[in-house]
């Protein structure tokens, strides 16, 4: 049975494996055929659908205090910028979840710990935010592995907003699917519900999308557009995504 897509989190069960702060956050989504994205979830898992369609983020944010356990965040390290490319998932127990295509940070050591530690494909960058005249931007520019690729960002966060139910779906996420060690793991999180704004979109110019095969879709305007300040999140440890719940 898949699990409603509700605002409320589950709570962990057992230890916290590490907490961190997500800030300043832009959701920028693109509609597409769940066929378009089926081949790239790892096994037991499809693409989690929303009126038949299902979505492509492009999230840039500020990540601070990012810590072991619950602890204090790590000095210098667990503060840093990041941009991800993202879909959305549910695995075959009907746990709700996100894969991640890439996340792109300036923190080298991140991008080696990670990959090392979860398999989740971190990428190092130049990166910048800027927050000014009400406007935040966000640019990032690849230097490993891989292509090279940008993106630049400006939105305009406005009011905030009662959340829809798409913003429900795909903010309410409450684990990542990856792939690692020849299984599909599942590592959950908890957090508050996102606090959403309107935000308006001044500039997009995007090529992190195509650097993970997904070209074009930079082309258009987003069908989903949000702003948050943020929330913060712990994280559990990984279980294999066949366990039952």
């Amino acid at each position: 049975m898949i699990e409603p897509v509700s605002p409320e989190a589950p709570q962990l069960r057992g230890r916290v494996l590490m907490s961190q702060d997500w800030r300043d956050v832009t959701f920028l989504h693109w509609a597409v055929d769940p066929a378009l994205v089926a081949d790239r979830m790892p096994a037991g898992v499809r693409p989690d659908v929303l009126e038949g369609r299902t979505y492509v983020g492009l999230i840039p944010f500020r990540m601070v205090d990012a810590g072991f356990g619950r602890g204090p965040g790590i000095p210098w390290a667990g503060t840093f910028l990041e941009t991800n490319v993202r879909l959305y998932s549910v695995d075959d127990t009907g746990r709700r979840g996100i894969v991640f295509l890439s996340l792109d940070t300036d923190r080298a050591l991140v991008v080696a710990g990670a990959r090392a530690g979860f398999g989740v494909p971190y990428r190092w960058a130049r990166m910048r935010h800027r927050s000014a005249g009400g406007e935040h931007t966000y640019d990032a520019r690849l230097r490993w592995p891989g292509t090279r690729a940008s993106s630049h960002v400006v939105v305009r966060p406005g009011a905030a907003r009662e959340p829809t139910e798409l913003d429900h779906f795909l903010s309410a996420r409450w684990g990542l699917h990856t792939r690692w060690g020849g299984r599909t793991l599942y590592v959950p999180n908890h957090h508050e519900p996102w606090p959403v704004h309107d935000a308006e979109v001044v500039a997009l110019e995007d090529g992190l999308m195509a650097s993970v095969g997904l070209p074009g879709l930079a082309d258009r305007a987003p069908d989903h557009v949000g702003f948050s300040p943020g929330v913060h999140t712990d994280f559990g440890f990984p279980v294999d995504a066949r366990r039952p719940r």
